[in-house]
């Protein structure tokens, strides 16, 4: 996942002159949640990664409480669950994020 998003980014800094960089976040309590992709230091898409479809995250609810319109997605590599929560973190397979960045 991590290569496929990082390619994405490196293509949108070539081809549109965009300034993303891929981070992880991490604060000062611990609070984790695996890509963050910024642009000019600003979250643009929120991205947790999950081998099966489970609960959300509590750590994924806290960053999109901090950047409500940032676009966030919780990720699955196994399981079919596609849906979005009413707090607009989107829930779904891996295959289903990474055909919206093509």
């Amino acid at each position: 996942m991590a290569v496929h998003l990082l390619n994405w980014v490196h293509y949108r800094q070539d081809v549109e002159g965009l300034d993303l960089d891929l981070r992880y976040f991490r604060d000062l309590d611990g609070r984790e949640v695996a890509f963050v992709v910024t642009d000019r230091r600003k979250p643009v898409l929120i991205v947790e990664c999950k081998l099966s479809a489970t609960a959300i995250d509590p750590n994924v609810r806290y960053v999109k409480t901090k950047f409500p319109d940032c676009p966030t997605w919780q990720i699955h590599a196994e399981g079919t669950d596609d849906y979005q929560t009413p707090g607009r973190i989107r829930v779904a397979p891996a295959m289903v994020l990474l055909r919206t960045l093509v």
